[in-house]
């Protein structure tokens, strides 16, 4: 028994010799792990993530919507683009999305699409040249041109109209017997009886206004 309290006081002096040697690197070490533990215990948590529908792949303009060309991505609070939807499946895009990119109201075909434009009227009109409709572009300014089919003259039916959105064609445009190209125009009010009479009676052509 003696001889193991002289080994455990041996061991006591060896240990508080190597600490007394070394006093100088643990207070250093001490302060540093006291200034970690109390910046951990100030510093503030970080804000939940806001879950937001996105395209799960590039998606052409036209596309309706399913479960599977959507995703959801986490934004921090504070960058969630206004109008996104949460579930827009079976709704149809007035544009092209990148993969990544929100789904919004101002995204899809509606009436959303004059958000923010009270002066304007989403219009379907069907323009009877394929190729002509191909041209255009969302966001173009043009303005509505009825030619009379039997030689009389031409008027302009809405001037700056915005193109808004361009459904592609359905996969049986052939068999429906529908001929031409579905556009969506931002349209006054005013102009919306001319315009819709004119699809009727005449040939509808664009010219870009700016």
């Amino acid at each position: 028994m003696p001889t193991v309290l002289l080994r455990l006081r041996s061991a006591a002096r060896r240990l508080r010799r190597l600490v007394l040697r070394r006093r100088r690197l643990l207070a250093a070490l001490c302060a540093l792990v006291a200034v970690w533990a109390g910046l951990r215990a100030t510093a503030a948590p970080p804000p939940p993530r806001v879950p937001v529908t996105v395209a799960a792949h590039d998606l052409p303009a036209g596309t309706l919507l399913r479960a599977d060309d959507l995703t959801t991505a986490r934004f921090a609070p504070g960058t969630v683009p206004a109008g996104h939807l949460r579930d827009p499946v079976g709704r149809r895009l007035a544009g092209p999305l990148r993969r990544g990119q929100p789904i919004t109201d101002t995204a899809l075909l509606g009436a959303s699409l004059v958000e923010g434009r009270p002066d304007l009227v989403a219009l379907p009109v069907r323009l009877p040249d394929t190729a002509m409709a191909e041209l255009l572009r969302i966001g173009d300014e043009v303005d509505v041109v009825a030619a009379d089919p039997q030689g009389g003259p031409a008027s302009t039916v809405a001037r700056a109209a915005l193109v808004l959105g361009l459904p592609p064609p359905p996969a049986d445009a052939a068999a429906d017997g529908l001929p031409g190209r579905l556009v969506v125009l931002g349209v006054r009010a005013t102009d919306v009886t001319a315009v819709s009479s004119a699809t009727v009676t005449h040939f509808l052509t664009v010219a870009w206004s700016r």
